[in-house]
């Protein structure tokens, strides 16, 4: 096995301007701020990036400006996924000519599809990327013993991300089914969970880029046997990933407006909910608990 995937993966968010076009400095930016954050990792483009709502030439342009500003200074995780084997298979062999370190894919996101089309689907994604592949497990309801399969079946999966709920079980049976093509599991849901699913054999997480900082700070006190300590920060931080939760992601690009890093939290996700006079104010005083835990 080569050196694995661990540690905090951040999901770069999509920055746009005031007129809803591409922001390619603040997302530079993001990029920077992530690896002075400490982040292990990054990922991009996926369901945080708000990646289904951009078109395929900008979502390999953006991948191409993530990796180029990442510089190999940490490995970026590429997502690929597609509405159907084609349109992933284009996604993942471009990510893999830009410089991927891994690529990481929902099944087919429009239409679901039986178990032989989601082998199908991935097995088309890991030949065309021939770097590790991420299978990402969120809404899709595919079983632990699915996944088993997917390890055993396609060669280049070797990753799990598993946020079906409930998460943490889930990732109790896909780490005891021991399948030696499994490198390593990793959580999502902003994170919510982390303790609990590291105690149960989660290496990483993908959680979104605002507070990579303070995501690392929790990482490092459990990896580190201060489990006591690394709850601290956990507690500390579900505030803001419950509102994240209640009003998606804008919350995120609104702290990374704060933090100096994006310019604008102007949302391509149509219907996303502006943020209120008394959001911010609750904003105001979670984000005053979380600053004596930034790096940067």
């Amino acid at each position: 096995m080569p050196d694995t995937l661990r540690g905090i993966f951040p999901v770069l968010q999509t920055p746009l301007d005031a007129c809803g076009a591409l922001d390619m400095s603040s997302l530079q930016r993001e990029v920077v701020f992530n690896i002075k954050a400490g982040a292990h990792g990054l990922v991009f483009p996926v369901l945080g990036s708000e990646f289904q709502f951009l078109s395929d030439n900008e979502r390999r342009h953006l991948v191409e400006v993530v990796i180029a500003e990442a510089s190999g200074h940490i490995p970026v995780v590429v997502g690929v996924a597609g509405p159907s084997a084609a349109v992933a298979q284009e996604h993942a062999a471009h990510a893999a000519a830009a410089g991927a370190e891994a690529v990481i894919a929902l099944p087919p996101y429009i239409a679901g599809g039986s178990p032989a089309e989601l082998l199908h689907y991935y097995r088309t994604i890991a030949a065309a990327a021939q770097v590790p592949v991420f299978v990402q497990n969120s809404g899709a309801g595919m079983s632990p013993d699915f996944l088993g399969q997917l390890l055993r079946e396609v060669p280049g999966i070797h990753y799990i991300k598993e946020e079906a709920a409930p998460s943490a079980h889930h990732i109790s049976a896909v780490a005891n089914l021991h399948e030696p093509n499994c490198w390593g599991i990793f959580g999502g849901a902003l994170g919510r969970w982390m303790i609990s699913e590291m105690r149960r054999g989660a290496c990483g997480f993908m959680p979104a880029a605002e507070l990579t900082d303070v995501y690392v700070a929790c990482w490092d006190a459990f990896q580190a046997g201060d489990e006591p300590g690394a709850r601290i920060i956990l507690n500390k931080l579900m505030p803001e990933i419950n509102l994240a939760t209640l009003l998606g992601m804008r919350v995120c690009k609104e702290v990374l407006v704060r933090r100096g890093v994006f310019a604008c939290a102007a949302m391509r996700q149509p219907g996303c909910p502006e943020l209120d006079d008394e959001d911010q104010h609750e904003l105001d005083a979670i984000l005053a608990d979380l600053e004596p835990l930034y790096r940067i």
